[in-house]
C-alpha cells in the first residue's frame, strides 16, 4: 500500500505522507489508514483509489470500495469521534485521547490528533495493540506540530486536483480556453454597418444576424 502523490506539495506535506507510508509498512497487520479532518474530510489515506472517490462525486454506475478501505475508513472514523467525543462530554471525562474496537475479523483504532484531526488504523484481529498504538502516537505526535489550517487545506486540495486539469486552459489559450490570436470572423455587420466584425473568440455581438 502507498500514500497518495506526493508531486508539488510541500516538504511538511510530504513528511505527513511519509510517515502515513511508514505506519502502514512498518506495523505488521495494518490494513488500512486515514487521517480525517475534524469536520470529516479526508486529509491522508493509504489507499489512493479510494481517496480519489471520496474526494469526488461518485459515479452512476461506480463499483463500491472493499470493506476497510480508507475511505470507508474515514467515514467510520469520523462517527466513531463524533460519537466518543459526545460521551465523554457527557461522562465529563475529558478530551478522548484513544478508541479501540475489537471486532471478530477485524481490529479499529482511532486516535485524536492535538489540531482535532483524527487517526483512523484499520488493522487484522490478530496484530500486536500495543506495537500498532505506539506507531499511532507517534505519528499523532508528530503530525500535531505540522497539522495547520494551511497544510489541511494543501493535503484537501491534493486529493481533489485530479478533476482541476481537466477544465483548466491549455498552453496559448485565452480567456474562456479559446487560443490566443484566433480569429472568428462574425455574420453580423459591425458597429459601422459596412460589414461584418473581426474580433478573438466566439462572436459576443446581441441581436439577430446581418439579413435576418
Amino acid at each position: 500500500m502507498t500514500a497518495t502523490g506526493t508531486f508539488g506539495l510541500s516538504s511538511e506535506a510530504r513528511n505527513l505522507h511519509w510517515l502515513l507510508n511508514n505506519l502502514v509498512e512498518e506495523v505488521p497487520g495494518v490494513r488500512s489508514v486515514a487521517v480525517v479532518s475534524s469536520d470529516g474530510l479526508l486529509l491522508l489515506s493509504s489507499d489512493p483509489e479510494q481517496s480519489e472517490a471520496a474526494a469526488e462525486p461518485a459515479a452512476a454506475g461506480r463499483p463500491e470500495g472493499p470493506r476497510g478501505s480508507s475511505a470507508d475508513l474515514a467515514t467510520v472514523v469520523s462517527g466513531i469521534g463524533s460519537l466518543t467525543i459526545g460521551a465523554a462530554r457527557l461522562m465529563e471525562g475529558g478530551p478522548v485521547k484513544q478508541t479501540m474496537v475489537a471486532m471478530e475479523d477485524g481490529s479499529l483504532f482511532v486516535m485524536a490528533i492535538s489540531d482535532g484531526s483524527l487517526l483512523g488504523v484499520h488493522a487484522t484481529p490478530d496484530c500486536d495493540m500495543s506495537v500498532v498504538a505506539y506507531h499511532m502516537a507517534l505519528f499523532v505526535g508528530r503530525a500535531g506540530h505540522v497539522l495547520t489550517p494551511e497544510l489541511r487545506g494543501e493535503l484537501r486540495r491534493s486529493l481533489e486536483g485530479g478533476a482541476t486539469g481537466a477544465d483548466a486552459p491549455g498552453p496559448g489559450s485565452g480567456a474562456g480556453g479559446a487560443p490566443t490570436g484566433s480569429v472568428s470572423r462574425c455574420s453580423r455587420r459591425g458597429p459601422s454597418g459596412r460589414g461584418p466584425g473581426r474580433g478573438p473568440g466566439p462572436c459576443p455581438c446581441p441581436g439577430p444576424a446581418a439579413g435576418s
